[in-house]
């Protein structure tokens, strides 16, 4: 799989390899992309990102068309099984490489939401240059799976999602695109969204637009992580020091901010709420998950607890002894009042005595119902919080902090199987 045509390098870029002073730069490449002469539907072979899909999902998808994505992203027989099926899909023709390096304007639109940017390699940087920002710690299994997969399929599979202040000539170009010129690429997926693509060879109205700019990791930290483990083992620059991302204009197309549930399968929730009450006021819930949201939203502290047969607690008014003990003293207080750090510090590993990682502490993107459908499932315990707002989000991220791992969801999120990037 060759790199010399596939993703640019420090040397074709015209730059040296990642390092101060640069700022904020998104490269052309040379897309992948899905023959629809060979696979026929794009939207019965392309999926959503790796991290939203669930158990029940990923057998849908396996069982459907033969090329879905997911056969690579989330692959049945290991990292190295993946690296060979992408390699028969270049070599059949049903993965097709773009003949030049472009960026590529990419639109998601629904009846109520409509949101544009630009998908490119964007030049990794390490957190000191406060270029790209980190607002969320990560788990070290899934970088580490990331990584793995990035080393045996050589490619950037799906982009992470990058949110900037922009309103500037970047962002015009990518209005006079979409709305003046016909894409290269056009589905709807399962959930009514509408997916385009078009190429755009830039003139460097976009380089010269980033140039200082900072962008915020709204989604994919455990990708950029990766990103930067690849690069790490690498010997010298080359196009390992960049990264598929989609970049989108927060002032021009403002993200949505989710919450991120947890379930936590061992955890019965009585005894849940019978440790809790050690340290929160307990309020039993009646009439349903619609109106236990209500007061969970009127309850800026609040978390909500729910288990099998529609049982619901609200939590509130934490002990504040028991809480300042339990979190960093060194993090400011913008910090510890933040929901989920309430969550994992107070409740999860104090009161519950429980080691947080991907399995004792599940999440779920968005969806309370979903989760709390889950938790019935396993007997255990899903906890519903309010989402963070992109303010706190934005003033810890500038502060040089990060919010706790899986504290925040935005979106929408970029369809996976779209466009990829070969390294």
């Amino acid at each position: 799989m060759s790199t010399s045509s596939d993703a640019p390098s420090a040397r074709r870029l015209g730059a040296s390899p990642a390092g101060p002073g640069r700022g904020l730069e998104l490269a052309p490449f040379a897309g992948v992309r899905f023959s629809p002469s060979v696979v026929g539907s794009l939207e019965a072979v392309t999926c959503p990102p790796y991290d939203l899909i669930d158990e029940e999902d990923l057998g849908r998808l396996r069982a459907g068309a033969d090329h879905n994505i997911v056969q690579i992203t989330l692959p049945r027989d290991g990292h190295e099984a993946a690296g060979r099926k992408l390699r028969e899909w270049l070599a059949n023709g049903t993965l097709v490489v773009d003949g030049a390096p472009a960026l590529y304007v990419y639109e998601m639109g629904g009846p109520r939401f409509l949101q544009r940017g630009l998908i490119g390699c964007v030049g990794l940087r390490d957190e000191s240059e406060r270029v790209i920002l980190p607002h969320e710690n990560v788990y070290p299994g899934p970088v580490r799976d990331r990584s793995g997969l990035m080393e045996a399929t050589r490619a950037n599979l799906e982009p992470i999602f990058l949110t900037y202040e922009g309103g500037g000539p970047a962002s015009d170009l990518v209005d006079r695109v979409a709305d003046g010129s016909a894409p290269v690429l056009e589905i709807v997926s399962g959930d009514g969204t509408r997916h385009r693509l078009w190429r755009l060879e830039d003139d460097g109205t976009v380089a010269d637009d980033l140039r200082g700019r900072q962008a915020l990791i709204a989604d994919g930290h455990h990708r950029y992580a990766a990103y930067r483990a690849f690069q790490a083992r690498q010997d010298g620059p080359g196009p390992w020091d960049y990264g598929l991302a989609l970049l989108v204009d927060s002032l021009r197309y403002p993200p949505h901010l989710g919450a991120i549930h947890r379930v936590l399968p061992a955890l019965d929730p009585q005894e849940a709420v019978t440790r809790a009450a050690e340290a929160f006021k307990v309020t039993p819930l009646e009439g349903g998950l619609a109106r236990a949201l209500a007061e969970l939203e009127a309850a800026p502290d609040g978390l909500l607890i729910a288990g099998s047969g529609c049982r619901l607690w609200l939590l509130s008014d934490p002990d504040p002894v028991r809480l300042a003990a339990a979190l960093p003293p060194e993090r400011s207080e913008r910090w510890r009042s933040l929901s989920t750090a309430v969550l994992d510090g107070l409740l999860i590993s104090d009161l519950w005595k429980i080691t947080p990682d991907e399995h004792s502490v599940q999440v779920v993107h968005d969806d309370p119902a979903h989760a709390v459908a889950r938790a019935s499932r396993t007997e255990g315990t899903a906890v519903i919080l309010n989402p963070l707002t992109v303010p706190e989000v934005m003033a810890l991220a500038a502060g040089g902090e990060r919010v706790p791992r899986k504290s925040t969801s935005f979106g929408p999120k970029p369809r996976t199987g779209l466009v990829m990037r070969l390294i």
